[in-house]
């Protein structure tokens, strides 16, 4: 009976030992700004890029993304302990976006459609027809 109330608690504080190595980093937001992240479509392809990076590259550290497209950012909810900012700017600029002060990789920024580049280099909606929302 000692002995199986011994391996009882001996398991019970591996356990729980176990358990509070794997949750060492509470996961965190990151709000990033991109001045060529302005309507839908712009969004579709970031997304895609962001999910086939984050699991390809990143231990699958993302794991939320939300857009507030009028404002040209992005918020990303990740695992500290797999994946740091700087990687996640540098996977955006990998897709084409600006991220913070960081400019998109040229030749990736080269083949977004011009809706998705910068204001001065002529892209982002034509006047008067907002692109923000989904179409129809």
């Amino acid at each position: 009976m000692k002995k199986t109330v011994y391996t009882l608690l001996v398991s019970i504080i591996i356990t729980t030992g176990l358990k509070a190595q794997v949750m060492t980093s509470k996961m965190q937001w990151i709000t990033i700004k991109s001045a060529n992240l302005k309507c839908w479509e712009c969004k579709e392809r970031l997304m895609g890029y962001l999910k086939q990076e984050n699991e390809t590259n990143m231990q699958s550290g993302m794991t939320d993304y939300r857009f507030n497209l009028l404002n040209g950012e992005i918020r990303i909810f990740y695992h500290p302990d797999r994946v740091t900012p700087d990687e996640i700017r540098t996977a955006i600029n990998n897709a084409g976006f600006d991220a913070d002060s960081t400019k998109a990789e040229p030749d990736s920024y080269k083949k977004l459609p011009p809706i998705c580049k910068r204001a001065e280099d002529g892209g982002g909606p034509a006047k008067g027809k907002p692109c923000h929302l989904p179409p129809l």
